[in-house]
Formats: C-alpha cells, sequence, structure tokens
C-alpha cells in the first residue's frame, strides 16, 4: 500500500518531519484494512474516514471515531470515472473533522478543478458530505 501525509494548519507549518501519530487517517480502499494496520500511530479518539461499501456499523474501531460512504459509487454518481474518488473523499473528511465548511471546500474544489469537471468534483464532495456516516 502507499501511504502519504499531509499537515493542515491555519497557521504557517514549520515543522517538515514526517507525521507519526496522525489526528486523522484516510483510507481510499477499504479493501487496504486487510493490508496495513490503518491505526498504526492514529491518536486515541483519532478519525479513520474510509471509503467503503459496507455498512457502518460492519467496522469496530475502538477508542477511534470512524467516518464511512460509499465514495467509489458516489463519484460515479457524480460523473466522475470510476476509480476518482480524491474529491469524493475530501467531502467525507469534511463531514468527520468539520475543518473547513462544506461550502468554503466546495468553492475551493471549484476553483482547483476549474479546467477539470469542477461541477462534477464539487458534486462528488457534496454527495459523499451528505452520505458520510461518521460517529464512535
Amino acid at each position: 500500500p502507499v501511504m502519504t501525509s499531509l499537515k493542515i494548519s491555519k497557521t504557517k507549518i514549520y515543522d517538515l518531519s514526517p507525521i507519526e501519530t496522525p489526528d486523522i487517517v484516510v483510507v481510499l480502499d477499504h479493501l487496504l484494512l486487510k493490508e496495513a494496520d490503518v491505526t498504526h500511530g492514529l491518536k486515541p479518539g483519532g478519525i479513520i474516514v474510509l471509503n467503503t461499501p459496507m455498512a457502518h456499523e460492519s467496522y469496530h474501531f475502538q477508542d477511534y471515531r470512524l467516518a464511512t460512504a460509499d465514495i467509489t459509487a458516489i463519484s460515479v454518481e457524480a460523473g466522475l470515472p470510476h476509480g476518482m474518488v480524491n474529491t469524493g473523499i475530501i467531502g467525507s473528511l469534511e463531514k468527520a473533522a468539520n475543518l473547513l465548511g462544506i461550502d468554503l471546500l466546495v468553492s475551493g474544489i471549484e476553483a482547483e478543478f476549474r479546467t477539470r469537471k469542477p461541477e462534477k468534483n464539487s458534486l462528488a464532495a457534496k454527495i459523499a458530505y451528505e452520505r458520510t456516516v461518521a460517529g464512535g
């Protein structure tokens, strides 16, 4: 599996070291749960955002908050090619973490993707936001 990290802050980030204890883990494909321990290093009470067709109740992550949605199906429904889950998962992340607010997130997606299907990408984020099931 490919793992990458991202630091998000309202202030300038000076520490560029790797993230060893994340607050949030985003899993783009539920099948990765069989390949990697997605909770490794995740802080207690941390958030797991999971792209899965399975029901939220199918998963049991003690000590973590879980947010689930079928981002793959949502992205196709929004008119994006199968497998293009990036903007959908951002909508799910927003529902789970409430970092920006959905309106600001959608505006940012439309600006960033202005030449690459902005309406479809923002729709994927909006639908994912609405359909994400988040909880303990």
